[in-house]
């Protein structure tokens, strides 16, 4: 089953904005006419919106700071997460940098503080715990009618992403509205880029290269203190249950611009991957995938973490009539430069709008307007099409789209306490260790 394309101009999904940003563009080449967009600089003004966050790490804190500068009265008033040391952390920053005082009743520690937070009188929840915890607490978050904003991916597993889409569609009939951190569908100049390719500025699309290659990311070695529960969470980016591994983690940042310009997403895939250096989890280090869409095109795609490697963070869209790098710049045929995103007073490709910032921003105008906004489906099928490639490079077998909606694969333990996990570090190996008879 492929999913329906979208169509090529969607208002809404350019979040309905109400005031002009300013932005201007550099033409070198370029005869087309496109639709005028405009941004939101500030949400609008309202009633005192109250948010709580569930999951204090890095990522959390920062997008609690985020909320509160997206518009006038907005409050942080409840903080959740497994370990105390995190709450506190969280609670000091947001009191000495955003002047925001959580209360000591209003700081859940726990597997069960995105429950107590829900109810404890919050408009907004703000999701931020390792992505594992995902589908569950935003379906705990939809039953009871709150507003979401919700970091990526929103699953690890096939049982999650679908879930996330159920709970997407009672959200909308909730006439709630759900952002999420896939921030270059709120980053102005790929707004800007996508418009003019989504119009027609490089024709029909022929193929997609996507790219995160980067160093390794940060990992904790376990104390002697620290059971298997706390070890796994605490080092949750490096274990395949907690973060879906890399692939789906990072990766699927890029994964979603190529399901937002090519408005669907892919029929099968092949590919691998391997470790090499990673220290602590059970994850790989590095993948290759090759998708192939209903209509033959093709998105090579690739991701590392890897120390003293060459990096590229990247997206590139090629078309019947030229290419672009779908952040701010086209190209026609010959590579020359027809289009340059370019904002009032600032250098071209430059913008002075942080998309992180942008995401809440959305959030509340969408809230304080009644004009609801919902991202749960895109970001979980682009998360779907991370977990199809980890699968294709973990078995080394073709996957198709259609399995993934079928099948019943869920990770983790059946239960959660600060106690022994009976899932071990154990690195996939693709393929079978027997010849074929052509190799004998």
């Amino acid at each position: 089953m492929i999913e329906k394309k979208e169509s090529n101009f969607n208002r809404r999904g350019f979040i309905g904005a109400v005031t002009a940003a300013g932005a201007g563009v550099l033409l070198t080449r370029c005869s087309k006419t496109y639709p005028k967009l405009t941004f939101v600089d500030k949400a609008p003004d309202g009633p005192i919106l109250k948010a709580g966050l569930v999951g204090c790490g890095g990522r959390g804190t920062g997008a609690a700071q985020d909320f509160l500068k997206a518009g006038p009265n907005l409050q942080i008033t409840a903080l959740a997460d497994v370990f105390g040391d995190r709450v506190q952390d969280t609670r000091k920053i947001l009191q000495e940098k955003a002047n925001q005082k959580i209360a000591d009743d209003h700081c859940f520690i726990g597997f069960d503080g995105c429950k107590k937070l829900i109810d404890s009188g919050v408009d907004i929840v703000i999701l931020a715990t390792p992505p594992h915890f995902r589908a569950e607490h935003f379906e705990a978050a939809v039953d009871a009618k709150k507003h979401v904003f919700m970091e990526k991916p929103v699953a690890v597993d096939p049982v999650g992403c679908r879930s996330v889409m159920a709970s997407g569609e009672k959200a909308k009939s909730f006439n709630l509205s759900v952002a999420t951190g896939t921030q270059r569908r709120h980053q102005r100049e790929y707004i800007e880029t996508y418009n003019r390719v989504a119009t027609g500025a490089i024709g029909k699309i022929t193929s997609v290269r996507i790219y995160w290659n980067q160093s390794q990311l940060w990992y904790k070695e376990r104390k002697k203190e620290w059971s298997d529960m706390e070890a796994m969470i605490r080092d949750w980016v490096n274990w395949r249950w907690l973060s879906g591994d890399h692939i789906v983690e990072q990766h699927v940042h890029n994964l979603d611009v190529a399901h937002w310009f090519l408005g669907e997403t892919p029929e099968k895939a092949v590919g691998m991957g391997g470790r090499a250096r990673r220290v602590t989890g059970d994850q790989f280090d590095f993948f290759a995938i090759d998708y192939t869409m209903a209509n033959g095109v093709h998105i090579a795609s690739m991701c590392r973490q890897v120390d003293g490697c060459i990096n590229n963070v990247s997206e590139y869209v090629v078309g019947t009539e030229g290419s672009t790098n779908c952040k701010d710049t086209i190209f026609d045929k010959e590579g020359k430069v027809v289009w340059q995103y370019q904002e009032a007073g600032k250098e071209p490709g430059k913008s002075a709008f942080n998309p992180y910032e942008q995401e809440h921003v959305d959030l509340v105008t969408a809230i304080r307007t009644n004009q609801p906004i919902n991202e749960a489906s895109n970001v979980a099928k682009s998360t779907l099409m991370a977990v199809m490639d980890r699968i294709a490079a973990y078995t080394g077998q073709e996957v198709t789209w259609s399995q993934m909606m079928e099948s019943s694969l869920k990770l983790g333990p059946k239960e959660y306490a600060l106690g022994p996990v009976d899932i071990k570090a154990e690195i996939p190996v693709p393929g079978s260790a027997k010849k074929s008879k052509e190799d004998e």
